[in-house]
């Protein structure tokens, strides 16, 4: 559509960015190319920052949903494809639309955005014709939007509220689990309020860790099969009964378990298992709901209970079989010596980032959060490749507001190939993040070089080599060391402290330090394999 002689005109470019810009999005991550780049252009051109990114998975995936796990912001995914991916959009999106005119844009991008913070936070995908970005429209026409209003908070059915305290106050053996729901929500104090007030065991999942600090006397995650196992009441606060959670099924947990569900997307209540109380609403405010009445109806679960022992013993059990895998003096490293000497340089309020499959399920135990939304993994659906994105838009946001914390990105040797060129968008912005790959040749377990050798007699590797192994010693550090950044190689306790302190002390400069261990290092033996009911 033309503008008309004398009117003034709007493409579509600027159409998009300024109704970004109404709608408070201060970041745009993004991979250009016709049409996209004059997007790019028209939103740096009113103020967004333009973050370019090397990798699609990095950058629709993971750097965008970080705004949601972390500060609270809105965030639009936009792409100029064909029109099935509307369709299809559908399945994965809690939005998915295909603008029919120039005109209706800031509508549109109002309503994505209002969805994806409304509710359960979620994506939403705009698909804009490649067509409407050089197009013009007579400004007069359009229909602007103002900012979405935030989203309005929910309370529980006080029924629901009173049915839930009473079997909390009969339970023997109750369980508070804390979910990423509950950190989305800032509900922080009045858990800490909740968890002081009656006394109750609790345990994070992965990205709620921090919610309430690890080292709060209550936490459990060292106990945590213990107390899934043997709890008769469970109370999720924005968790879902998925495979994190085992989908809540013997044996790893009771079959006569009590389940107090608090969420605040209405589908989500009754999955997999059917709660003894549903309570809908806003996390944040239900748990205030349950203060209310806790204080009119106190409930301190005694400390010197039989259950209180017999998760206690268990906690000190596990600790001790991490502590004596960590100090071992053995080398190459394992996994726990590794972890030891990260927790004990980094800085306690980092945002860590993780993932991988050994590194990110024994980072969760090793490493402690004690603040919130300052956690971000492979989440529900396990996705490996999300570190670099993650850290990326971790970092450019801290930049901003909050310039002296630290993003620690650890990563396995895999799942750092999967996005390891986005360390270019890391050095190009001069994000003062500290990679750490904990390298032990393959996915899960690899071979030493002299092993390789042996294989590469019986032929092709294609052929002989395990398919979870990955070349020996590859020097991912360079990699870094390539684009500007500082790299380091090591194989020694010694030369992992030297490492992390050099990288903790430049706050300027990214880095990635290379750490190589034990090809055969795995997890302490569990009770449970994680993804499986089968005894170990």
């Amino acid at each position: 559509m033309a503008s008309g002689s004398g009117a003034e005109a709007v493409s579509g470019a600027q159409l998009i960015a300024e109704s970004l810009k109404a709608q408070n999005i201060e970041y745009m991550f993004g991979i250009v190319g016709i049409p996209v780049t004059e997007i790019a252009i028209a939103a740096q051109a009113v103020g967004i920052k333009y973050v370019g990114m090397r990798n699609e998975q990095a950058t629709r995936s993971m750097s965008c949903s970080v705004w949601s796990r972390i500060f609270t912001c809105p965030w639009w995914d936009g792409k100029c494809n064909h029109k099935l991916l509307v369709e299809a959009g559908r399945l994965y999106n809690k939005l998915s639309v295909r603008p029919s005119s120039l005109e209706v844009i800031p509508a549109v991008i109002e309503k994505a955005v209002r969805t994806s913070i409304y509710g359960r936070p979620g994506a939403c995908y705009i698909d804009i014709p490649g067509d409407f970005v050089n197009l013009q429209v007579n400004k007069s026409s359009v229909k602007y939007m103002e900012c979405c209003l935030p989203p309005p908070v929910s309370t529980a059915e006080q029924s629901a509220v009173s049915k839930a305290l009473c079997i909390i106050a009969h339970s023997k053996q109750p369980l508070l689990i804390i979910g990423k729901g509950a950190a989305y929500s800032h509900a922080e104090n009045n858990i800490r309020k909740l968890v002081d007030l009656c006394g109750l065991p609790f345990l994070p999942t992965p990205m709620a860790k921090g919610v309430v600090p690890d080292d709060h006397p209550n936490c459990v995650a060292a106990a945590r099969s213990t107390a899934l196992q043997h709890a008769d009441v469970i109370i999720l606060l924005g968790a879902r009964l998925n495979w994190i959670l085992h989908f809540g099924l013997p044996p790893r947990f009771r079959q006569d378990v009590k389940v107090i569900q608090i969420d605040i997307c209405a589908e989500e209540l009754g999955n997999n298992v059917r709660p003894a109380a549903t309570l809908f609403g806003d996390i944040n405010a239900v748990t205030q709901q349950l203060l209310e009445e806790f204080g009119k109806r106190p409930l301190k679960y005694p400390s010197n209970s039989e259950w209180w022992k017999q998760l206690r013993e268990k906690i000190v059990s596990n600790e001790e079989r991490s502590k004596g895998l960590a100090l071992q003096k053995t080398l190459p490293m394992n996994y726990y010596t590794v972890f030891h000497h990260i927790r004990e340089l980094i800085p306690k309020d980092c945002i860590i980032v993780s993932e991988g499959a050994n590194t990110m399920d024994i980072g969760r135990t090793m490493l402690p959060n004690y603040y919130p939304r300052q956690r971000l993994d492979a989440g529900t659906f396990g996705t490996m490749g999300v570190g670099l994105g993650f850290a990326i838009a971790a970092a450019m946001v801290a930049k901003d507001r909050t310039p002296e914390k630290r993003i620690i990105c650890i990563e396995g040797d895999s799942a750092f190939g999967f996005s390891g060129m986005e360390v270019e968008t890391i050095c190009r912005h001069n994000l003062p993040i500290l990679i750490i790959v904990v390298n032990n040749n393959g996915i899960y377990t690899g071979l030493d070089a002299d092993a390789w050798k042996e294989m590469l007699k019986f032929g092709d590797p294609a052929t002989c080599v395990p398919p979870v192994s990955l070349l020996p010693n590859s020097h991912y550090e360079k990699i870094m060391s390539a684009f500007g950044g500082k790299g380091y190689f090591v194989k020694t306790p010694e030369e992992l402290q030297n490492a992390l302190r050099a990288s903790l002390a430049d706050k300027q400069t990214p880095s990635l330090v290379n750490v190589m261990i034990d090809p055969q290092s795995e997890r302490k033996k569990q009770e449970f394999h994680w993804l499986t009911r089968s005894n170990l």
